[in-house]
């Protein structure tokens, strides 16, 4: 089957998602990424099966996304926070031991569009994706742009193709 064909077939998957903004600082109303993310699923028809900000650490992390991923309402876990280089920035190997199947395109088209942008600043971004438990996992950035562009780019053009073929 063509690539069109598969898109073709996986339009009327709906995305149940998980979005968990990692932050020492944020909070609902000023979590203007995780607002995002939550904006943009909504306006592509997808839902929103949980909501929350956690603190920056590595432990918390583990403990919310082993709940998240043995929960039969989500079918993607879209963090933001904690993907840069600073020592705060554990995000990545947590959401790494918890994937089984990497999807590294994500992280490397990612820092393309990125660097598109920003420039070579980019390279400062870990962004990573992959298939855990059967369910897609995406850890982006924390900032809004970052946000925008890994959802408008990659994961709202991807998502019911990628939810269709984990599916079969």
């Amino acid at each position: 089957m063509a690539y069109q064909e598969h898109i073709q077939s996986a339009e009327q998957v709906v995305a149940r998602c998980a979005v968990v903004t990692l932050s020492d600082t944020r909070n609902e109303s000023t979590d203007t990424s995780g607002a995002t993310i939550k904006r943009l699923l909504v306006e592509h028809g997808h839902q929103i099966a949980y909501y929350g900000i956690l603190r920056d650490e590595p432990a918390l992390l583990d403990v919310l996304l082993r709940e998240l991923l043995a929960r039969d309402d989500v079918d993607c876990i879209l963090s933001n926070g904690g993907t840069g280089v600073s020592r705060r920035d554990m995000t990545v190997g947590v959401v790494e031991r918890a994937i089984e199947q990497p999807l590294p395109g994500f992280g490397e088209l990612f820092r393309m569009l990125s660097y598109e942008q920003i420039g070579s600043g980019a390279m400062l971004s870990r962004a990573v994706g992959g298939i855990a438990r059967g369910k897609l996992s995406f850890a982006m950035p924390g900032s809004t742009k970052a946000v925008e562009l890994a959802m408008a780019k990659l994961v709202l053009p991807e998502i019911r193709h990628l939810l269709f073929e984990l599916r079969k």
